[in-house]
């Protein structure tokens, strides 16, 4: 027979003190305080439900998260370019969604990049005191200017490698924002914008791979995502800056252009061959009917949209 224990109180953090001086994220969760004591199912049905407050903290950051879109857009037509900053989990998410944009929406190496305290060996190895070091993150911040972008992920808003890279962001002129749980972050003062995902106590005391990770997986897609949107690397909801590096990608650039255009699978794949497998300008010489040069040469002028080379073909 299992030995009843008395719940945790929310206000009790762990090894006791006041709690209110610890993160949300460090704060002993009243729901999961006898978590070693349930069913496996009820550990999972605890996780899951844990899980679904993180999709509601990113709901209400939604007109932050918007701000930051708009103004990274801006700043990226301009050349600017976009920098995640975080440690362990934070710091893994960003680079994992750096690393996803040049398959899925062909973006030019550089433009959105990932940092991670530690370095690449950290991806796969926690790194000991490497998130200790702000001179490390001001480091991984040299050589940013006025149309840049950094962006801090740290679930307890706190991580000095963090700070030392918004430090030097914020130096250099460029827009910083931190993505954190914990609604009285203390780099908060350190980024122009604060997008808070009040995910509060982990299941887990202190896990922040959890709900707090989730969260920010969610909003770094959501980011990442719009910025592309809002920079034409789509045509309507099709993912049509696609790399077609492979067999199963080379079949997908036919059905999306099919899609997009109308066509039947010969010919599409007829007008594929003939513009060297660019989705892009198939779908401008098929919509705007011009030539397959006069296609590129639009998508050149306006930066790879294709709303855009189409609108200009028609106008004319």
């Amino acid at each position: 027979m299992t030995t009843p224990r008395p719940s945790a109180p929310e206000s009790t953090p762990p090894g006791g003190g006041d709690s209110s001086a610890l993160p949300p994220t460090e704060q002993r969760n009243p729901r999961s305080s006898t978590l070693d004591d349930l069913p496996t199912q009820e550990v999972l049905r605890l996780l899951n439900d844990e899980s679904r407050l993180a999709v509601d903290a990113v709901d209400a950051a939604l007109p932050d998260l918007a701000r930051l879109v708009d103004a990274t857009a801006e700043r990226m037509r301009r050349g600017g370019t976009v920098h995640y900053f975080g440690a362990g989990t934070s710091g893994r998410l960003g680079v994992l969604d750096a690393s996803e944009l040049l398959p899925t929406f062909q973006l030019e190496p550089g433009r959105i990049v990932g940092h991670i305290a530690g370095g690449p060996e950290a991806l796969v190895n926690a790194v000991e005191n490497a998130e200790d070091s702000p001179e490390a993150g001001r480091r991984d911040a040299e050589g940013l200017g006025a149309d840049d972008v950094v962006i801090g992920i740290a679930a307890s808003g706190s991580t000095p490698y963090v700070r030392g890279a918004l430090e030097a962001g914020a130096e250099a002129g460029a827009l910083t924002a931190l993505i954190s749980s914990n609604p009285r972050a203390p780099l908060a003062e350190h980024a122009e914008l604060h997008l808070l995902l009040d995910t509060g106590p982990e299941v887990v005391t202190g896990s922040t791979r959890l709900k707090a990770g989730t969260a920010q997986k969610l909003a770094l897609n959501g980011f990442s995502t719009a910025t592309m949107i809002a920079l034409g690397r789509t045509w309507q909801n099709l993912m049509v800056s696609v790399v077609a590096t492979n067999a199963k990608l080379r079949e997908r650039t036919v059905r999306i252009l099919r899609e997009a255009v109308g066509l039947e699978d010969a010919a599409a794949r007829a007008l594929l061959e003939n513009t060297g497998g660019d989705l892009k300008t198939a779908i401008v010489t098929a919509l705007a009917d011009v030539p397959v040069d006069e296609a590129s040469q639009l998508l050149e002028q306006h930066d790879g949209s294709v709303r855009d080379a189409i609108a200009t073909a028609q106008a004319g």
